[in-house]
């Protein structure tokens, strides 16, 4: 369990990131605890998809892009045209956001975009050395800081919050309030395509075992789900703090990434003293580290893994070769991106978590044909009332993604 339970922190730890620290924070802070509900309906609908990626990757010890390809060159494709372009984008906001909160722990005076590009380069560095091992054992320290920070922190912000808020649903007939909910949407509690990347966690951690070692695929689910109900828990805790803190004085979220860090922390040291803003602090920092290291080794894998199925470079070394190429170009792009884009950190944000949420039902689709039409065990194929769920999840999204360009 505590070598499976690997994989499903690395999940947490993509997750807990600019979803959680900065949109769920900003939907407390502008709606109050009204937004809780689409947090919570969020996850129901998004689980299935994401536990395709354990089922298969267990059943099959394969990514799920060896499904895609089975399933014909046409998937992988799409995949990659739903996926990859916004890569980028999204990798300059966590590193903006990470860049803000570290120049406002340490006093750092050089831009933003040059401190951002600093950090992602190192973390790149750190993935290229130590690769999964050390990526693992990152994940787990960090992740205790994040956990224990963050409910502790939550449970001092309860008093202050107006409960009332929770059964506000007069967003509901606002389009702006909807484009907001499908960025909020977007990243909660991952974009759809880390499915890809889990399910080579997955594998990989199995891979690990000797011969006739290999866990069970009920234990496989269970450390999912339980990473996945942490996360879920965190993501309240987030909406919460933003909802007890900002929402009740009536202060608007910053627009830039320092500007947006130096408010959190300064508001709860004005609310609850300077322990308390540290203990923010050490949370926002946490969190931000691991998503940008776990989401770099997740953008590494989706272009390796296209390439090495598409191309048809079988073996580890090559998979190997390609995700150490891969990783230092998308450092490289994503330096283009920060340098036009870090006076407006929010509006970035947006955009990449929109667009990434549009092409949520389309991976969605693809992960559902994987695990009922390609070959894998059929004891590890979900039951009909989790396909019911995904059909219906793929439907709700079509819908919003539909509301996004109508909008």
């Amino acid at each position: 369990m505590w070598r499976m339970i690997g994989p499903a922190l690395l999940f947490s730890g993509a997750a807990i990131g600019t979803s959680h620290l900065v949109q769920s924070t900003r939907a407390g802070a502008l709606y109050g605890l009204a937004l809780v509900i689409v947090i919570l309906i969020t996850f129901a609908l998004k689980y299935p998809a994401f536990r395709f990626g354990v089922d298969y990757g267990h059943a099959a010890r394969r990514s799920l892009m060896s499904g895609y390809r089975e399933l014909g060159m046409w998937a992988p494709a799409l995949f990659a045209i739903a996926a990859i372009p916004v890569v980028p984008v999204i990798y300059a906001a966590l590193a903006t956001g990470t860049a803000g909160i570290a120049s406002f722990m340490f006093g750092i005076s050089a831009p933003v975009a040059l401190t951002a590009i600093g950090i992602f380069a190192a973390v790149a560095l750190t993935l290229m050395i130590g690769g999964y091992d050390w990526l693992d054992r990152i994940n787990r320290v960090l992740m205790a800081f994040l956990v224990i920070s963050t409910i502790a922190t939550t449970v001092m912000i309860l008093p202050r919050v107006e409960w009332g808020t929770a059964l506000n649903i007069d967003w509901a007939a606002d389009p702006k309030t909807i484009l907001f909910v499908v960025a909020l949407a977007g990243f909660m509690p991952n974009p759809l395509d880390v499915s890809l990347t889990q399910s080579m966690w997955t594998a990989e951690a199995e891979s690990r075992l000797k011969p006739g070692e290999g866990s069970p695929l009920s234990e496989a689910r269970s450390a999912f789900f339980v990473g996945y109900g942490v996360t879920a828990l965190l993501a309240v805790c987030f909406c919460i703090m933003g909802a007890g803190v900002m929402h009740s004085a009536g202060i608007a979220p910053e627009a830039s990434a320092v500007g947006f860090a130096q408010q959190i922390v300064e508001l709860y040291s004005s609310v609850l003293g300077d322990w308390a803003a540290m203990l923010v602090a050490i949370a926002a920092l946490s969190v931000m580290l691991t998503t940008l290291f776990v989401a770099l080794d997740i953008g590494g894998r989706h272009v390796a893994s296209f390439v090495q199925e598409t191309i048809g470079s079988a073996g580890h070394n090559a998979f190997d070769k390609t995700y150490r190429i891969a990783v230092p170009a998308l450092v490289v792009c994503t330096a283009l991106v920060l340098f036009a884009f870090t006076a407006q950190f929010t509006v970035m944000l947006d955009l990449a978590i929109s667009v990434s949420f549009v092409g949520a039902p389309i991976i969605a689709t693809l992960n559902h044909l994987v695990v009922t039409r390609c070959e894998m065990d059929d004891n590890a194929r979900p039951s009909p009332a989790v396909r019911a769920l995904n059909i219906f999840a793929i439907a709700v999204m079509t819908g919003l993604a539909a509301a996004f360009f109508i909008l």
